[in-house]
């Protein structure tokens, strides 16, 4: 049984932090557990979540606050620190800069990795994909932390400590995944895979302010006072789920397949978790990206028909919309499947739904939040959401 640690922390002071970090741990097995996660003198990488070019303090990125309670913690088992992230737009020394890590890591003596240094390398046993190009700051690390925010995510439901090493393929190959694999479940495999080249140690998931509705950057702040720990990135991750409305943890692709496929622990009877109580840390009410709702047919390939069909269609605000043509830029389709029409004097973006592999690239990246999410009539006749 996997063990996973459940806090509660209700602000970004970084003592505070810092202080409920080290209850985590010594949950988990205390100064034991450390030394075995982090070895003396080992090479650890902090893998936060930049996603983009960003303010500080942003829910849409890894906490400085966080990261700073997490390096005084790791400084004492190691000095050779690194961090590093490959955004989906924008450059990463600058989007280190702006979110306040980079003036973390100077005072801590941690350096910054270049993603885009990469290194090929082949995988043992794959659910997928057997060769890989990832950054080699991730790969040759002894130790990989990942410091995921907890937000929705429009193709994926979710994200957060599985899908968090996404940002280990180096810049513009991120878009080619999403043109390989335009569906969750596939795309699922590939970041468990990915997961296993990087060998992900730990997870330390920052709920404190979380993300609801259109995330993973276009989203509504949600406060959760909630920080989750544990070296079980898929159990760290069944627990957040739980938290904010997916009873049925089968109901989110990822979890699925890590359970179909022995990845990880996933379901509740196989996690132990520590501290507060999942009952008393749930954030009622917390606006989902996509249904929890599971319909079943009678065999899998009618399952998956059924998914693609009523995935929601990304649409624009025309109010909101700046005509900066950044969904265009990030599209992985070639062709582009996005042209651009003239609407009450505006110049607005237009998708051809028949060839968008509903990626949500374009809904995620948005600059000013202009692109959403819609469902689907059939959606609704099936009862996927009401």
């Amino acid at each position: 049984m996997e063990k996973v640690a459940l806090l509660k922390c209700t602000d970004y002071d970084v003592d505070a932090i810092e202080k409920k970090l080290r209850e985590g741990f010594e949950l988990l097995g205390g100064t034991a557990f450390l030394r075995s996660l982090i070895p003396a003198n080992s090479r650890v990488l902090l893998k936060p979540n930049f996603l983009t070019v960003i303010e500080k303090g942003s829910p849409v990125i890894t906490h400085y606050a966080v990261f700073e309670a997490v390096v005084r913690i790791v400084k004492e088992y190691t000095d050779n620190i690194a961090f590093g992230d490959s955004p989906g737009s924008g450059d990463t020394r600058k989007a280190a800069e702006k979110s306040g890590l980079m003036e973390v890591a100077d005072r801590y003596g941690v350096k910054f990795a270049d993603f885009n240094d990469e290194v090929h390398v082949e995988l043992d046993k794959p659910l997928m994909y057997k060769f890989w190009n990832v950054a080699r700051a991730a790969y040759e690390a002894d130790v990989v932390i990942t410091l995921p925010k907890l937000k929705t995510h429009a193709m994926m439901y979710y994200t957060g400590a599985v899908k968090n090493q996404f940002g280990c393929v180096p810049g513009s190959k991120k878009g080619e995944w999403h043109t390989k694999l335009p569906d969750a479940v596939n795309f699922s495999k590939m970041l468990l895979d990915l997961n296993s080249v990087v060998k992900t140690s730990f997870a330390i998931l920052d709920g404190i302010v979380a993300m609801e509705g259109n995330g993973p950057r276009n989203g509504t702040p949600r406060k959760m006072d909630t920080i989750i720990m544990g070296k079980s990135l898929t159990a760290v991750d069944s627990t957040a789920v739980r938290l904010i409305g997916y009873d049925n943890v089968m109901a989110v692709p990822l979890l699925e397949v890590a359970h179909d496929t022995g990845w990880g622990a996933v379901l509740p009877e196989e996690i132990e978790v520590l501290g507060e109580k999942i009952e008393d840390m749930r954030c009622e009410g917390f606006k989902l990206s996509r249904s929890a709702k599971v319909v079943n047919f009678i065999t899998p390939s009618l399952n998956k028909l059924a998914a693609s069909l009523t995935a929601p269609d990304p649409v624009v605000n025309a109010e909101k919309c700046i005509s900066c043509r950044k969904c265009n830029e990030v599209c992985p389709e070639r062709p582009k499947v996005i042209s651009f029409v003239n609407r009450n004097g505006k110049v607005v973006p237009k998708w051809n739904y028949r060839n968008c592999i509903r990626c949500f690239c374009c809904q995620e990246l948005c600059p000013v939040g202009a692109i959403e999410t819609r469902d689907k009539k059939l959606s609704r006749m099936l009862g996927i959401i009401k």
